[in-house]
């Protein structure tokens, strides 16, 4: 199933469970359909040195033939930074410009504009990115040929033009890198009668109280960080775990991944995050008891029927 919200490259292009697709500021590409679309496994292999890259704040990446295609992700330096080293479970802030390898078009680029931050783990979002990203300086220039795999995979992202099975070539500029916290850190607060129940801790379980499930969102610190405050069109950094009101049955938990990044208050997750989340401050553990209305609404998602009530508790672990 997909996780509680829509559509960010931070995030992860397609990622299986909080967002799906896109760039906020990117410009995707048009172009005319392929006469015969070429899968990653057809084409042929080639090299990352042969990949040409102008200067300048707007770079331009140019293959040396189409479709390109490489048996493993690679990268290469274009320009050495001398920053700290980014390491795994960082936050990275970055310009990102993406090529399909099938016909060497650039499906988006934002260098020019504002950089955004993406989780450096090649288990959350595109792989590419992590990959691309873990063990550079701050201030690099990195090229990234991608395989499918660590792009969109199976799935392609219609929104930018990418096809199932199509291989990537990303420039990513290296802005800054900093550490979330691990889990939510604060003052504990005393829990109310009758609201669920979660245990403190990481990976927090949760116990729904035998009664129906309120009408109304309901947004309950459990432990209050002294962090920043949550502004909207931030990227979060957070952790979650989400259960139906009515069964208890966890239907999404990202502590069985990794952290998840998303921009909030931009109608990028269900309403009840949007809501429940802006003005929190980083970490704060917060209690939401979502109603169908500011869930998945009455269509339902997945497991999710369109009566069913969520709760989430949700640790917030960085906002930039």
């Amino acid at each position: 199933m997909s996780r509680p919200h829509a559509t960010s490259l931070a995030v992860g292009f397609s990622a299986v469970v909080v967002l799906a697709a896109g760039c906020g500021s990117s410009k995707p590409a048009s172009r005319p359909p392929p006469k015969t679309p070429a899968a990653s496994t057809t084409a042929p292999a080639n090299s990352i040195a042969a990949i040409t890259v102008s200067a300048g704040v707007t770079p331009k990446v140019t293959l040396p033939s189409t479709p390109f295609a490489v048996a493993e992700t690679s990268t290469r330096v274009i320009t050495a930074g001398t920053g700290p080293v980014v390491a795994k479970g960082q936050n990275v802030t970055l310009n990102v410009v993406l090529v399909d390898g099938r016909d060497g078009t650039q499906a988006l680029s934002d260098f020019g504009h504002a950089p955004e931050v993406f989780l450096a783990d090649p288990a959350a979002g595109l792989p590419a990115i992590g990959k691309g990203a873990i063990g550079q300086h701050v201030g690099s220039r990195v090229l990234v040929a991608a395989t499918s795999d660590d792009g969109f995979g199976t799935h392609g992202d219609s929104q930018i033009g990418i096809q199932p099975g199509d291989p990537l070539v990303l420039l990513l500029q290296i802005v800054k890198a900093h550490t979330p916290l691990p889990v939510a850190a604060g003052k504990a607060v005393a829990p109310v009668a009758g609201q669920p129940r979660v245990t403190s801790g990481k990976k927090p379980s949760i116990t729904v109280p035998k009664r129906p499930a309120p009408k109304t969102l309901i947004a309950q610190p459990l432990v209050t960080g002294t962090g920043a405050k949550v502004a909207a069109g931030q990227t979060v950094t957070v952790e979650y775990t989400g259960v139906i009101w009515t069964t208890g049955k966890v239907f999404d938990s990202s502590w069985a991944r990794s952290p998840t990044n998303f921009v909030i208050g931009k109608q990028q997750v269900i309403p009840g995050w949007d809501k429940g989340l802006v003005g929190r401050h980083v970490g704060d553990r917060v209690l939401l008891v979502v109603p169908p209305a500011d869930g998945y609404g009455a269509s339902g998602q997945g497991p999710i029927k369109g009566t069913d009530t969520l709760v989430f508790a949700i640790d917030i672990l960085d906002a930039n």
